[in-house]
């Protein structure tokens, strides 16, 4: 278990609410880039819920707690959390006021609700006196492999910090992380130099890794570059259906005004 001290007081309000109703919920986003160490601050509380009846009343009372409004299409249903959408809202109770939260039940490149809860970081916070439970830091990259600009160098820190903190005694799977998802050319020289017998064990996912040439960094650039453009135009794909089914919501509720 890992401990923290850098979640704000709303930010607070909104997690002991959920757990104060038993809602099964991950954080994501800017608030676990932040206790990842990757992120200094972030404005909003963004959720992954396993979005079964029970949990989602769970998590319609601890919205209505939070006085959370839905702000946007699409409407606060769990068939839309369960197509992929996200629901989005702003708080109006004053503890959290003007607190935007968004909640999904899916994430693309991400395995299904219970298999991200059976993986996830229980982080602790001393101050508080309370536990988070946060998406796995492997999820969050993986979720991370988005159309935004932000995202990729985010997902830069986030291999950088969990090498930082972690170099001194890694263990098998924190040594595929990083050869699987480093971004960053020298830190993966490093690792090349440091772990060549795991290099087999990532190639299938990262197949350049065997004929890397380790003095050509320009190489290892254009590399990751086009790693990166396969998975925004994967993003792209798997969004436009989502996108053009909010533009005919948007349309519908325009025409019952």
């Amino acid at each position: 278990m890992q401990e923290a001290h850098l979640i704000p007081n709303p930010i607070l309000r909104v997690l002991s609410t959920l757990s104060c109703h038993m809602v099964r919920h991950l954080l994501i986003g800017g608030q676990a880039c932040v206790l990842y160490g990757a992120a200094e601050f972030s404005r909003d509380c963004d959720l992954v819920v396993l979005a079964d009846e029970e949990n989602f009343r769970n998590l319609k009372a601890a919205l209505d707690e939070l006085q959370a409004d839905c702000i946007a299409v699409p409407d606060f249903k769990a068939e839309f959390l369960q197509r992929g959408h996200a629901i989005h809202f702003r708080c109006q109770h004053p503890d959290v006021s003007g607190l935007r939260i968004d909640v999904m039940s899916k994430l693309r490149g991400c395995d299904p609700f219970e298999v991200l809860w059976q993986r996830r970081t229980t982080i602790h916070d001393p101050d508080a006196d309370a536990d988070y439970e946060v998406l796995a830091i492997e999820d969050l990259v993986r979720a991370k492999k988005t159309q935004r600009d932000k995202d990729w160098p985010m997902i830069r820190r986030l291999v950088e910090a969990h090498y930082d903190q972690n170099q001194d005694s890694p263990n098998d799977a924190m040594i595929h992380f990083w050869l699987r998802e480093s971004r960053t050319p020298t830190m993966l020289v490093e690792l090349l130099h440091r772990f060549p017998n795991t290099i087999p064990a990532v190639a299938s996912e990262r197949p350049w890794l065997n004929s890397l040439d380790i003095t050509d960094m320009k190489q290892i650039e254009l590399l990751l570059r086009v790693e990166e453009d396969e998975q925004r135009q994967e993003d792209e794909k798997y969004w436009k259906p989502l996108k053009e089914e909010l533009e005919l919501l948007r349309l519908n509720r325009q025409r019952r005004k």
